[in-house]
């Protein structure tokens, strides 16, 4: 594909990203028009506007049979957003949802995998951990997720290396396997301070400091969120989870008056 997507999109911003998008389909076509109003879907499901998403994918799925894999692949892969992904209500899951989402989630990661897209293959196996959501399960995901990274020699298939251990460290904190979760931050935070931008880099750093509380480590957690704090504060990006981590803190610390002032910042921040 010509269009760089990954360039066009702001994921914090979807709005932004469909007029993105849709700036580039005025001149595209084939195989490139077909994959940028997969991107369009995909900011309406980030918008939690599924239905939309789906009918845009409904439009393009009689063309879409006779494209290439990648364009197969990036069509199955945000069908199967528009069915299970963050963005969905827990009570939005049911068995029926999940076997749509399972269905098209397996079939673009054979498409991509078949194709030799890394990238889009591992984007597959990843969404796998919002069907299958038990903590077993998730942590199984990640793990295939990160030996296909692992094994893939595309530079494009190793920008997954800090989301998959943060991913993966995240489930195993769930299951109350703290050493291990704390060994996944820190490989993601490795993985970040490499090409991360410096927001990505403060929340590795975050998840680092939640598993220590965790793990009864307050003297080393509270080091590293009062850190987080002054960085979040100087950037003007001032964080309300850090707040939150830091009245905890104190709190288990005894310390009530500081954890009363975190608590108060976190409000008049929100």
């Amino acid at each position: 594909m010509a269009i760089n997507l990954y360039e066009l999109w702001d994921f914090g911003r979807p709005e932004l990203s469909e007029q993105r998008f849709r700036t580039a389909l005025a001149s595209a076509s084939g195989d490139d028009a077909l994959i940028l109003q997969t991107q369009i879907a995909r900011s309406y499901g980030l918008r939690s506007r599924f239905s939309e998403a789906q009918e845009i994918l409904a439009g393009i799925e009689p063309q879409v049979q006779g494209a290439s894999a990648a364009a197969k692949a990036h069509y199955h892969l945000e069908l199967g957003r528009t069915y299970a992904s963050a963005a969905h209500s827990p009570e939005s899951q049911t068995p029926e949802v999940k076997a749509l989402a399972r269905s098209a989630y397996l079939q673009a990661f054979e498409l991509a995998r078949d194709a030799r897209l890394d990238r889009l293959a591992i984007d597959a196996l990843h969404m796998m951990s919002f069907v299958d959501t038990t903590g077993e399960d998730q942590v199984e995901w990640n793990r295939r997720a990160i030996e296909y990274m692992q094994t893939s020699d595309q530079p494009d298939a190793k920008k997954w290396e800090g989301s998959l251990h943060n991913n993966l460290g995240y489930a195993l904190h769930t299951l109350g396997r703290y050493e291990q979760a704390l060994s996944e931050f820190e490989l993601a935070l490795a993985a970040r301070q490499r090409d991360g931008s410096p927001q990505s880099i403060r929340i590795a750093w975050w998840m680092i400091a939640w598993t220590l509380r965790a793990m009864d480590r307050l003297d080393e957690a509270l080091e590293i969120q009062l850190r987080l704090e002054r960085e979040g504060d100087a950037a003007g990006e001032p964080d309300l989870y850090v707040y939150e981590e830091l009245e905890y803190l104190y709190r288990s610390l005894g310390d009530i008056e500081r954890a009363e002032l975190y608590a108060e910042r976190r409000k008049a921040a929100m």
